[in-house]
């Protein structure tokens, strides 16, 4: 088997033995659960599409591994056009969940950790590269979803992992053993981590000489012994868990999820290690992970903003202020913010280039510059659709109200009968499909959707500010003050 479908995906995941808290309880059916089911389908989704054959030359590739045709989430990039076809995918996918699809990060640890592991074995002599292609084709032939841990709790930020008071603040080793190491500690905002088959745990820093404990990756099964999740709560989750709920959750079918991953003391055998001490290399994996990452931004977040921005000029419609210049002018502004996000994307993807291992990177002070607008252009672009949308966006009553039977009129008129008198917009619409239109927006703009567009784009593969320390390192400013001194005719640096 190499491809699974969506259902087979799903039926996978009930074989494993998860550990899932939500709400200070273990969630034993946590694949039916109605918080977590709708992130599922979203990672379903990637399998679905996989199946469909107008979608095969972006969903899948062949393996540089095997020569075997693979989901391309499961693929080390050959080429820029893999890159490139790698951006369109995610906002294939964006449009068809209006979500995170959750994949992606597992598809950026492999590239990171693969090419990185060649030079840690060049270095060292040792044997990691050799044991993440096995890994990887394990997964590859199986089709399995893995995510990609890579943010630690940190602690106190001023201090290194070995200088913190609880170790455990940064994912380390506690015992070495002749078939394998021992590790403690806990990875946070983990995306997709209860949905996925495996883990690659990666460091989330550069270290130095004294932090040899913490520069440590690994694969492991997600259910490991000693292994846990806590669910990370959501705006309006627990709407996906009143009764007959539809119209009020926006997003039905789809959401993402986060999650506290947390290591007791788990055994990680010899053939899934990939880094175990080599300290100098752990900020190789970290900024190479995450200029991936940074990349994959410029795809996924333009996909849901295909989506907000066609929901925006619904809700316009439904208004009837669709003709409006103003009404206009923001639906290009968004677009125009949209596209820009995608020329990033695009861009760091076509100038990308080989590494050591075979694999291609992006470039990444491109992809620094694609994820440091998509902190700032979704939230103008979430901004503009709420400005559009109206006030009914938040305050609209319930979708109970709508159907109520309650009579509270002076002739007999309903509670449901009243509300949908009076929030009717243009003749021709019904009042349920401009509900369904604003408890969409919201759910983007304010609620469980929001955290996978508009609060993920400002944290996701990192802060503003640690694409702004890249870009400082990356943008070769002697180079471009040695360019002035040139043409301006200035032969000496002046240096002090």
């Amino acid at each position: 088997m190499c491809m699974m479908t969506s259902q087979e995906y799903i039926e996978s995941l009930r074989k494993l033995k998860t550990r899932v808290y939500m709400f200070g309880e273990q969630i034993e059916n946590w694949v039916d659960h109605p918080m977590i089911r709708p992130s599922i389908n979203c990672v379903a989704m990637t399998y679905a599409l996989a199946q469909n054959p107008e979608y095969e030359d972006l969903m899948t590739a062949t393996s540089s591994l095997t020569g075997r045709k693979i989901n391309r989430f499961t693929h080390l990039h050959q080429s820029t056009d893999d890159l490139i076809k790698k951006v369109k995918m995610q906002r294939l996918l964006g449009q068809k969940t209006a979500s995170c699809f959750q994949r992606c990060v597992g598809m950026d640890s492999f590239n990171a950790v693969f090419s990185t592991t060649y030079e840690v074995d060049e270095a060292h002599g040792t044997h990691y590269h050799e044991n993440f292609k096995k890994f990887l084709t394990m997964v590859q032939d199986n089709d399995l979803t893995v995510d990609g841990a890579m943010t630690d709790p940190k602690g106190d930020r001023s201090k290194a992992p070995h200088a913190q008071e609880d170790p455990d603040m940064y994912v380390h080793v506690v015992e070495r053993r002749a078939d394998g190491i021992v590790v403690c500690g806990a990875k946070c905002h983990q995306t997709g981590s209860i949905n996925s088959h495996w883990h690659i745990f990666m460091p989330t820093i550069s270290m130095g000489p004294d932090d040899k404990d913490w520069a440590v990756s690994f694969a492991c099964p997600t259910d490991a012994e000693g292994m846990y999740m806590i669910y990370g709560r959501q705006s309006c989750d627990t709407r996906k868990m009143e009764e007959n709920a539809d119209i009020d959750l926006g997003n039905k079918a789809f959401g993402g999820q986060e999650a506290l991953v947390v290591l007791d003391h788990v055994f990680i055998p010899n053939e899934y290690i990939f880094l175990n001490g080599e300290y100098e290399f752990a900020g190789m994996m970290v900024e190479r992970f995450a200029g991936y990452h940074r990349q994959s931004y410029g795809g996924c977040k333009v996909g849901v903003g295909d989506v907000v921005i066609g929901a925006t000029a619904l809700a316009a419609e439904y208004n009837g202020v669709e003709k409006a210049s103003a009404v206009k002018d923001k639906l290009i502004e968004m677009t125009h913010l949209n596209e820009t996000l995608y020329c990033c994307g695009i861009a760091c993807s076509s100038q990308g280039f080989q590494t050591k291992a075979g694999n291609y990177q992006i470039d990444l002070l491109l992809a620094n510059v694609c994820k440091q607008n998509v902190t700032r252009f979704p939230y103008e672009i979430v901004r503009l659709a709420e400005d559009v949308a109206g006030g009914l966006m938040v305050t609209m009553p319930s979708e109970a109200d709508f159907k109520s039977g309650t009579v509270v009129g002076r002739n007999g008129e309903t509670i449901g009968e009243i509300c949908n008198k009076f929030f009717k917009g243009r003749p021709g619409v019904s009042t349920e499909d401009r509900q369904r239109v604003m408890r969409f927006l919201e759910n983007i703009c304010l609620g469980a959707a929001a955290v996978g567009y508009r609060t993920e784009s400002m944290h996701g593969a990192g802060s503003p500010q640690a694409q702004r320390i890249m870009i400082s390192r990356q943008c070769n400013m002697e180079g471009k003050k040695q360019l002035a001194r040139n043409i301006a005719g200035i032969h000496n640096d002046n240096k002090n």
